[in-house]
C-alpha cells in the first residue's frame, strides 16, 4: 500500500515516500491505472493529475538541483515530486486555498535538501520570476472551464470559455518562454473538451499557443485517463458520441 502509515520502535510515524516498481515511460503512450498515492499524494483534489507523470517528467527533463516551475500548482502534486526528487521549485496559483493546501501537503519529511516555494499569483504574469532562470516547466492548466476552481476570483482561467481561455494561454505561453532557459523544457498536460455533442481540439489549440511564441515540438504523449468523477454519469447517458478518454502532454523546447 502507497501512503501507508508505519511506527518506528520509537513510536515515530513515517509515511511511504516513493512509489514502488517505479520505471520511466519509454513510449509515447502513457496509462496508469493505480494513480499513485506515496507521500501527500492523493485524488482529493478534483482534476489534480496523477503524481507518475510529472515523477515520469521531472526525471526525465530536470536534473538534481534544478529549479522547476509549476504555474497552475493546484493541490502542489508537482512540488511534492520535485522535494522527493531533490529539486528546487516554485508552484504559483491564482486561488489562495490552492497555495494552503499545497503548503499543508509539503509538510513532511524527506532526505532531500529542496528549495521549495508555494506562491499566490497569476500564471499569465509572473513577475516574481527572472528571465531565462528556469530550468524546467511542468505543469497542468485547467482544460477552459470543465471544472470551476473558484467562485470569481480575477485571473482565474478555469471560468474561461475556450476563446477566452486560449486568449489567456498565449499570455502564459509567452511567459513560460520567457522565464525558461534556452534549450530547456516545457511538459503542458490538457485534454479535449466536448460541447453540444462535438469535441472542440483544446489540446491542439493550446499547443498553438506554445509553438507561436517560439516552443518547438520536442514530444506529444498521449495519456490514457482512469478514474474520471464523470465516466459513470456518461456510461448511464445514451450517448451519440465516444466518451473521451485521452488527454495530451506537450513537451515544448526553447
Amino acid at each position: 500500500m502507497y501512503n501507508e502509515l508505519t511506527l518506528t520502535e520509537k513510536g515515530e510515524c513515517h509515511i511511504t515516500l516513493q512509489p514502488n516498481n517505479f520505471a520511466l515511460e519509454p513510449t509515447t503512450v502513457w496509462s496508469f491505472k493505480d494513480r499513485g498515492d506515496w507521500a501527500t499524494h492523493s485524488g482529493k483534489y478534483r482534476g489534480n493529475w496523477s503524481p507518475y507523470v510529472p515523477r515520469n517528467l521531472i526525471l526525465r527533463y530536470s536534473k538534481p538541483g534544478d529549479w522547476i516551475l509549476d504555474q497552475f500548482m493546484g493541490s502542489g502534486t508537482t512540488l511534492v515530486e520535485a522535494k522527493l526528487l531533490n529539486r528546487n521549485a516554485v508552484g504559483i496559483d491564482i486561488n489562495p486555498q490552492s497555495v494552503l493546501i499545497s503548503e499543508t501537503n509539503l509538510k513532511f519529511q524527506c532526505e532531500t535538501k529542496s528549495k521549495i516555494f508555494a506562491k499566490n499569483g497569476d500564471a499569465t504574469k509572473l513577475h516574481c520570476i527572472k528571465d531565462k532562470s528556469i530550468d524546467f516547466i511542468c505543469t497542468h492548466p485547467p482544460y477552459a472551464d470543465i471544472i470551476k476552481y473558484s467562485k470569481g476570483i480575477s485571473g482565474d482561467i478555469s471560468l474561461l470559455c475556450v476563446d477566452k481561455f486560449l486568449d489567456k494561454m498565449n499570455k502564459v505561453a509567452a511567459e513560460s518562454y520567457r522565464v525558461l532557459k534556452k534549450g530547456k523544457i516545457c511538459a503542458v498536460m490538457i485534454g479535449d473538451v466536448r460541447k453540444h455533442g462535438k469535441v472542440i481540439p483544446l489540446g491542439f489549440r493550446m499547443m498553438e499557443c506554445f509553438l507561436n511564441v517560439g516552443f518547438l515540438n520536442k514530444e506529444i504523449i498521449i495519456k490514457e485517463q482512469h478514474n474520471c468523477r464523470s465516466t459513470k454519469y456518461w456510461e448511464n447517458q445514451n450517448n451519440s458520441f465516444l466518451m473521451l478518454a485521452h488527454e495530451y502532454i506537450f513537451v515544448f523546447q526553447k
